[in-house]
This record gives C-alpha cells, structure tokens and sequence, in this order.
C-alpha cells in the first residue's frame, strides 16, 4: 500500500457535475474516473430542490490520458443529460485561516437582503465563508456558515450589531471537537422554559395579580433588588391554601418546542437542567415530567396547609443562578466552556455570560445587549439549532422511537 500523495504541488483537475438529480449519479461519474486510475483529493455534493451539484477534486491522469478523461466524462453527462465542467489547477483547497467559527442565522423569513448583509460583514471582519448549509425550513429557516480566517469573539461582535439592524438572530460559536462534546443546558424557568410567571399564577388565585405583576416587571427590567421583590411579591400570597398549588401546576403552560428541545437534547447524551427564581412546588413538577437532571428554586413555606407568605432557605437570585450553573456543570461533570444557559431576564444575566454560549430567549432589552447570541422567536427548541441540530435529525429521532 503506498503513502498517501501530497497534493501540495500535484495537477488536479476539478470535474463539476450539475443538473436534475437521480439515483446512481455519484456512483456513474466514480466508475467512470475510474477507468483513468486517479485519486480523489476533495468531493462535495450539494442537492437543491432536485439539482445536483457535485464536485471532485481528482488527481490528473497519467500523461496524454487527459483528453480522454474529458471526453469519457462529458459524454456520460451527456447521457444522462446533466452538464460537466473540468477546470485543470494544481494541489488542493487553500488552508483554511486560523479562527473557525460556526455561524446561525435565523429568520422568520430570511431574506436575500438579510443573508446579503451577513455574508458582507463576515467578510468585512477578514473572513471567508467555506460552506454554507441549510438546517431547517420552519418553523424558522435556519442556516448555518462555516467560517474561518478571523477569530471568533470580533465575528461575534460584528454579527451581533447587523443581526439586530436587520431583525434577524445570529449565533457565534467556535468550531471544533468541543461542539460535539458533551453538554449541560440550563435553563431559566419562567418565560423560558414556561410561558408563564408562576408569581403571577399564585397571586391570580390570590386576588393580587396585579400588584404582583408591576413588581415583577419592575424586577426583571433590572430597576428593583430581586430578593426584595421577591419577598414582596410572596408575601402578598399569605394565607393561599396548599391546594392552589395542584391548580397551579396544572395552569402551567409549556413554552412552545420546549419539550422538543429537552427530548432531542436527552437523546443527545446531554444532561439538561433549570434554575428558577420561582418555587420548587413547580419546578419539581416539571423536572419528573420532562426527565430533567437538575432543578433548583425558592421554596414556598407552607404551615398548617397554608401559604405564610414566606420562603424558605438560600434565595435563588442573579448571583445564585450563576452559582447553580457552575454547581450543575461540576456535578455533570462537564466543562464551563461546555455550558449553554437559557434566559429572558436581567436576573439570568450572570448566569448567561458564565456559559460557555448564553442565549437571550425572547429577553428584555438589557439582557439581549449582554448574551452572547439572541433567539427572538417563540419556539425553544430553535435553540437546536445554535448547536448544529438539524430539524431532520429532530424528526427522524422522534419517528425512530414512535
């Protein structure tokens, strides 16, 4: 068996092959090759609503043989009516520059103008867009660039200002093993994982929604001490009877793919967890009933079956979240770096900039300014595609294990 050739300094011919796609095209133009002995250097095949585009980076043939390779080839394309190009060159594809990165883009729809202006500004940061590939068609169209020449941080920054003057999201994550690695995603409860503010559910049975929502929104859009306004909100709950939480738990509206996600996630391999400034009377509820690994959140204090407006131990707030995050990571035995965390609020903050990559859901203003990546649409498991999943590979998963 001879060492592989260094094709550095070798002629090679690159034979494009294009036009309605069918069975056995692939296999046709590698049989026909291989009547002239060479070597296959590079190969890609892109399908696109039923054209093939396919292409072979090939050594050249033994001497005064090119002619007949060019010939053999085109005249099999021309059997099959699809059209041949043969570019003669020398050696392979050129290095890829230092600094790879893994580029998504969603939008709801993605447009020539937006797509135009996001491959403009990655040049612009020094870098080149080797492949591009398409992982879902809805419920948002998400694309993925693979990019490389320029560092990952500057691109995440340059992209994160186009995204936000086009209305589209962008993600930034480096390329590598790591992607592939084992995970920990953990997630803010209310408004994330949930569409709900558990609060509020309490307080609707209480006669105090209202009062509690002002002081809620007042807290999330970071004017207010969240362990005070929590102490506020909760005390305006003394005197609920423990049976609301049953009534409670059942009020409680999943945010739309989120079982998606944490289903898909689980088949992964990856653990996956919540952190909640809500209570425990909710979140271990929605622990057993999507299979999640950790939970954590304040715990209502309930005395002779009521409500005393209190509650109990460690309050889990912007700082605590972060805690929880490392906490998490440490028992799951992966990685900071390897941490996605899932928020919407400016107490998830510490949280999102202490992962590995933060993703701000549907966040308030602050909160998308600081993450490293915003997803704006109403479907949590679009998150899925952040990490290079595909909406095929989510579907032929779920009807695999139907």
């Amino acid at each position: 068996m001879s060492a592989p050739q260094n094709t550095a300094d070798v002629p090679t011919l690159l034979v494009k092959i294009f036009g309605k796609d069918r069975p056995g095209i692939t296999a046709g133009l590698f049989d026909t090759l291989a009547a002239f002995s060479v070597d296959v250097v590079d190969l890609e095949q892109v399908v696109t609503r039923g054209r093939i585009v396919l292409c072979a980076l090939v050594t050249e043939p033994a001497s005064g043989l090119e002619g007949e390779l060019r010939s053999t080839v085109h005249s099999w394309a021309d059997s099959l009516k699809l059209q041949a190009e043969i570019i003669s060159g020398v050696g392979d594809n050129r290095p890829r520059g230092e600094g790879r990165s893994h580029v998504t883009v969603l939008g709801h729809p993605l447009t020539a103008e937006s797509t135009a202006a996001i491959a403009a500004r990655i040049t612009a940061t020094g870098g080149n867009i080797d492949r591009i590939f398409r992982l879902a068609k809805y419920p948002v169209t998400a694309v993925e660039f693979a990019v490389s020449g320029t560092p990952t941080e500057p691109l995440r920054t340059a992209l994160a200002t186009e995204a936000a003057a086009l209305g589209v999201d962008v993600a930034v994550v480096s390329a590598g093993l790591h992607r592939r690695a084992q995970r920990l995603v953990v997630m803010d409860v209310d408004s994330t994982l949930i569409q709900d503010e558990v609060i509020e559910l309490f307080a609707a049975h209480a006669g105090c929604e209202e009062q509690v929502a002002e002081v809620t929104n007042a807290a999330m859009r970071g004017e207010l001490d969240f362990e005070q306004s929590l102490h506020a909100r909760v005390a305006l709950l003394k005197g609920l009877d423990v049976s609301v939480v049953e009534k409670v738990r059942a009020e409680v509206r999943l945010t739309p793919g989120a079982r998606t996600l944490v289903r898909t996630l689980k088949r992964l391999g990856y653990q996956v967890g919540v952190v909640s400034g809500g209570f425990t009377q909710v979140t271990d509820d929605l622990k057993e009933r999507l299979g999640l690994d950790f939970a954590h959140a304040n715990t209502l204090e309930i005395v002779d079956g009521k409500l005393t407006g209190k509650v109990t131990g460690d309050i889990v707030d912007r700082a605590g979240k972060a805690r929880l995050l490392r906490r998490f990571a440490d028992e799951a035995g992966v990685p900071l770096a390897q941490t996605v965390a899932i928020g919407d609020g400016a107490n998830d903050l510490d949280m999102l900039n202490a992962a590995g990559l933060g993703v701000a859901f549907n966040a308030k203003p602050v909160v998308r300014e600081a993450a490293h990546t915003a997803v704006n649409f109403p479907f949590l498991d679009t998150v899925l595609y952040l990490l290079g999943v595909t909406r095929e590979e989510v579907e032929a998963a779920d009807a695999r294990d139907a």
